[in-house]
């Protein structure tokens, strides 16, 4: 059971961390966005929950390992259009994103 509602064996469940952000049950105004919200338990990233992603530092490493490589030997790079963002329920990023080279300053 989770919430009243029977879960049989084989039924198929997912996990929206978005939601677990703002749940009625736990928050007092769930929607409001607080940076100091307390207790706040969130659980976006995984960060510090039992299932946090191992591979978490190193895809951080290998991102900063791939942006300061592109800066070292792009310097002109400059974003040159608007950024399309990733449609998914699970992941939020950015899926199309135009850029120039040679661009001062």
């Amino acid at each position: 059971m989770l919430r009243g509602q029977k879960i049989a064996e084989g039924d198929k469940v997912v996990v929206f961390y978005s939601s677990a952000n703002r749940d009625e049950a736990t928050f007092a105004e769930p929607t409001r966005f607080d940076v100091g919200r307390e207790p706040n338990g969130h659980i976006g990233f995984g960060g510090g929950a039992p299932h946090f992603c191992l591979g978490n530092h190193l895809a951080v490493l290998e991102l900063r390992v791939l942006l300061e490589t592109l800066a070292g030997n792009l310097p002109g790079i400059a974003q040159d259009g608007t950024a399309s963002r990733l449609r998914s329920n699970f992941v939020n990023g950015i899926e199309h994103l135009p850029v120039r080279l040679g661009a001062s300053g």
